[in-house]
């Protein structure tokens, strides 16, 4: 079992294996189209029934892979614009002694 999570969780992390995946299934079912119309598996309620199946579970697949990328990307951007004002702040601001009153006083006072 631990084998199979770590495979899974190399698997999504990975976008270019998920692309490729996707891509493949993507030629897949398109290939599957004629063949499908050919075989008379489209008067099939079974295999309707799978197929609706694939569509519900890669539809969600997909948008939870999505929505993952979204909030990576707005974490990023958070860390990026936190550094930049940040790096503004230091550039632009100038740092200056400033006296307090007892140093002030003495200096005047003699």
């Amino acid at each position: 079992m631990n084998t199979a999570k770590s495979i899974w969780a190399s698997v999504q992390g990975d976008p270019v294996f998920m692309r490729r995946v996707n891509g493949w299934l993507t030629i897949f079912w398109i290939a599957m189209i004629p063949i499908s119309v050919v075989t008379g598996w489209i008067s099939s309620v079974q295999y309707v029934s799978a197929l609706s199946l694939w569509a519900l579970v890669s539809g969600h697949w997909s948008a939870w892979q999505a929505a993952r990328v979204e909030v990576e990307q707005q974490r990023q951007n958070k860390e990026d614009t936190e550094g930049k004002m940040i790096k503004r702040i230091v550039k632009e601001t100038d740092i200056v002694r400033v006296k307090s009153k007892k140093q002030s006083t003495k200096r005047t006072s003699r």
